[in-house]
């Protein structure tokens, strides 16, 4: 190696020393999440400042935190790979594909929701996946990689066989929730499913007339499946471990305070959103089975990256959830 060589590697050294120094004194950081009451505790740790709250406890004072809200799963891990968002909230499916793709430079740090995703129509011709047909279209909030999408490739497989996991993919198209949910209401739109997220599909099945749930995550998947978490890069979480203390300490104390102020974590949630619908009428969507499902511990995600290992979406097959989530959330009694 010649000098220039050995001048251009020192300073890359150099440069990299000190973006982790940087890094390990970062006092602002942005997080990202998607809309929905499935996002609520997200939505009590911003309004209740328990990031900042909790980071001050471990030693960071004056921590400035950011949030986005972004339409699809897509968005999130688009800007956190290009550096605009530290940490993401959405979907377990992201952080699967981010886990692998990166090597593992991305690992999951807590859940936040595992409530029912549903899949809503009001074609009166479609009774089960099996009625689809050239023509139907489901929205999803992003095509192939998306929980809604996963999750209709894995009963695929099941009801066509395992060669046949993606014939469902061709229905789908790419629409937010919020916009889905719109054009559900409309008769004449051709978008006539929806694979939604609560609150959605129970805005649906109030309004839009013949609109009834063909399918949802606890049939495909037997039981709750984590959703919604908070994930991040690896190089973030060895630089700010305090941070990553944090947030599961503010996810935890959100969730709780979910479970124990009901009410006043809806108007919470309601003045945030702008969710038109009302406080008596989310607590009585509250009330439906799954949709208190709020906890940190990673629910049935191991099948998810099986299913993805299986189809070769996934290069690195994963043992055990503890794979793809941090070390901060090993002491969880996650699946």
């Amino acid at each position: 190696m010649n000098r220039r060589h050995l001048l251009g590697a020192a300073a890359a050294t150099l440069a990299l020393l000190a973006t982790e120094a940087n890094a390990q004194q970062k006092s602002e950081v942005t997080f990202s999440r998607q809309p929905g009451i499935n996002y609520m505790p997200t939505l009590i740790i911003e309004k209740q400042k328990l990031i900042e709250k909790h980071a001050e406890k471990l030693g960071v004072p004056n921590l400035k935190v950011n949030w986005l809200t972004m339409g699809g799963g897509g968005a999130q891990t688009d800007a956190m790979l290009a550096g605009s968002v530290d940490v993401c909230n959405t979907g377990v499916t992201n952080l699967l594909l981010l886990w692998d793709r990166t090597r593992g430079g991305v690992k999951g740090i807590v859940a936040t929701s595992a409530q029912p995703l549903a899949m809503v129509t009001r074609d009166p011709r479609i009774k089960t996946l099996n009625d689809l047909k050239e023509g139907d279209k489901i929205a999803v909030p992003t095509l192939k990689v998306s929980t809604q999408s996963m999750l209709l490739q894995i009963q695929a497989a099941k009801l066509f066989g395992e060669k046949n996991w993606a014939q469902l993919d061709q229905f789908t198209v790419q629409l937010a929730h919020p916009d889905a949910a719109v054009i559900m209401t409309n008769p004449q739109h051709e978008v006539k499913s929806h694979f939604a997220a609560p609150p959605f599909q129970y805005f649906e099945l109030k309004t839009v007339p013949g609109a009834r749930i063909v399918t949802s995550s606890f049939d495909i998947m037997g039981g709750p499946m984590t959703q919604a978490g908070f994930f991040t890069t690896t190089k973030f979480a060895d630089s700010n471990p305090k941070i990553i203390e944090a947030v599961r300490a503010a996810t935890e104390e959100a969730e709780a305070f979910i479970r124990s102020k009901t009410r006043e974590a809806i108007e919470i949630y309601r003045d945030m959103s702008k969710d038109k619908m009302s406080t008596d009428e989310l607590l009585e969507i509250l009330k439906e089975p799954g949709m208190m499902e709020y906890g940190g511990a990673p629910q049935n995600t191991l099948p998810i990256a099986e299913h993805l290992h299986r189809i070769g979406t996934l290069k690195q097959k994963a043992a055990s959830w503890k794979d793809y989530y941090l070390p901060v959330a090993h002491s969880l009694k996650g699946s």
